[in-house]
């Protein structure tokens, strides 16, 4: 159960999400929600009490200690928390989650149940899958919406993709059954270099959620982060020439999918960010 009598009203709020597990390849969306929770200073909302979702001999919980030897156990759970992004009038609702072990349904109708008491009409969920693309090439963002409109509206690439499913695709289902606007974004992580943590995936999706949002995202050290993880894995391949032979090959194919305006399209975008963190730095 959950008690929505303390929460806060909030300023036209929009809620990013994303789930450990399944579906987090690389922990690159689960990256983007604690990148955004340290660099917005995000303040603690609510959490679903983890017994009505989590099989505790399968998502262990975890001791911490504290000062002066102090133990604490800290349950795996889904913990909603709110940001307010500087020089903006408008709340994140950010929600970070583990991928429940049962109750879906029941799971999902709570999340909804918390959105429609904060006032929430929008929800972008973020996820990350094994895929065939090539390190060396721009993660690929793939997305999908509760409707065509909206992901007009929003320029997505939408996926094609048919079979099993985790949490962010039931979620963003139940989203669109309640009648709230849902969209999903997908960053691909190279299947041969699937260890986390993947910045470099990361970033993509923090610039496609950007994108979405129009709402500048801070990136920090996430730049360099993703050219050094780029660099290490170069050198990885270069010690070992199936990959190397292998990762030429992945380049090639991704190459010759290229459509000719996809360039174009990358600098346009890359524009847009540019100037709309330029009238926020200028606002401030």
């Amino acid at each position: 159960m959950i008690e929505l009598e303390r929460l806060p009203e909030l300023v036209d709020p929009v809620l990013i999400a994303a789930f450990e597990g399944w579906n987090d390849a690389g922990e690159a969306s689960s990256g983007v929600i604690a990148h955004l929770e340290s660099a917005w200073k995000a303040e603690p909302l609510i959490a679903l009490d983890p017994d009505d979702y989590y099989d505790f001999q399968v998502t262990r919980p975890v001791v911490e200690m504290g000062e002066g030897l102090t133990r604490s156990i800290v349950w795996p759970t889904t913990r909603l928390l709110r940001a307010r992004p500087p020089g903006l009038e408008r709340d994140v609702v950010l929600l970070r989650g583990i991928e429940p072990n049962m109750r879906w349904r029941s799971f999902c109708a709570d999340i909804i149940e918390i959105c429609r008491e904060l006032g929430i009409e929008l929800a972008v969920m973020l996820g990350a899958l094994l895929n065939d693309s090539p390190h060396t090439r721009p993660v690929p963002i793939l997305g999908g919406a509760t409707d065509e409109g909206l992901a007009r509206s929003t320029n997505l690439e939408l996926s094609r993709y048919e079979g099993p499913t985790g949490i962010v695709g039931v979620l963003q289902h139940a989203f669109g059954e309640a009648g709230l606007d849902a969209i999903s974004l997908w960053a691909s992580v190279p299947h041969y270099v699937a260890q986390p943590p993947n910045p470099k995936a990361t970033l993509a999706l923090l610039r496609r959620l950007e994108d979405v949002l129009e709402i500048p995202m801070p990136l920090g050290d996430l730049d360099e982060e993703a050219r050094a993880w780029e660099r290490g894995v170069d050198e990885l391949a270069s010690q070992d020439s199936e990959v190397a032979e292998y990762v030429k090959e992945l380049e090639e194919r991704k190459d010759a999918a290229e459509l000719p305006e996809a360039s174009g399209d990358a600098i346009a975008a890359e524009f847009e960010r540019y100037l709309r963190r330029r009238d926020r730095d200028t606002d401030s």
